[in-house]
């Protein structure tokens, strides 16, 4: 998928370099965010592992992992997947972050928008939620401006990359057919 001149898609296996160097510029910022992904990315070798686990799961269609890149600078600026898939209901988690240096420029909202397009209509899932942490200011923003609505806070939900019990906002998102 494509817009202005990004390029939206599902990572590859190849892409496990570009990942970690991604997560490396942003690391301090993600991890308390993102801590399972931080966590799994402490080395290039530690990142080709846990693709060639990712990989599987894609298969699997159990996970959705998507990359953002910047076509015109050829470097990965953000990441959004799909994930804990429940296809009984169908529902599932959204999450994502983007590169420091590309915040507030209105590329997050656009593929938000893409890939609730893609989980609707590649994957039928009639609901998407979006968990963040209560002081992400800039996740509920977008969760927002993307059409999600604010479904509670759920008190002692996450536990941080320092071990700290956070509350979490709860974020819903109904597809009409």
């Amino acid at each position: 998928m494509q817009f202005d001149h990004y390029q939206f898609r599902l990572v590859q296996l190849s892409d496990a370099e570009a990942f970690f160097g991604l997560i490396e510029h942003n690391r301090p910022r993600l991890e308390d965010f993102f801590a399972g992904t931080v966590a799994r990315t402490r080395s290039l070798q530690d990142t080709i592992d846990y693709f060639a686990e990712i990989e599987k799961k894609i298969e699997a269609r159990a996970y959705f992992p998507f990359i953002i890149i910047d076509s015109e600078k050829d470097r990965f600026i953000g990441f959004m997947d799909i994930k804990s898939i429940d296809w009984n209901i169908p529902k599932a988690e959204v999450g994502y972050f983007i590169d420091a240096g590309y915040k507030r420029k209105g590329i997050s909202g656009k593929a938000l928008n893409r890939l609730i397009d893609f989980a609707a209509k590649e994957l039928g899932m009639r609901k998407l939620l979006i968990r963040t942490h209560t002081v992400n200011v800039a996740a509920k923003a977008l969760a927002e401006k993307c059409g999600f609505t604010e479904e509670g806070i759920i008190r002692s939900d996450y536990k941080t990359s320092k071990g700290e019990l956070v509350d979490l906002v709860y974020y819903g998102l109904v597809i009409s057919e």
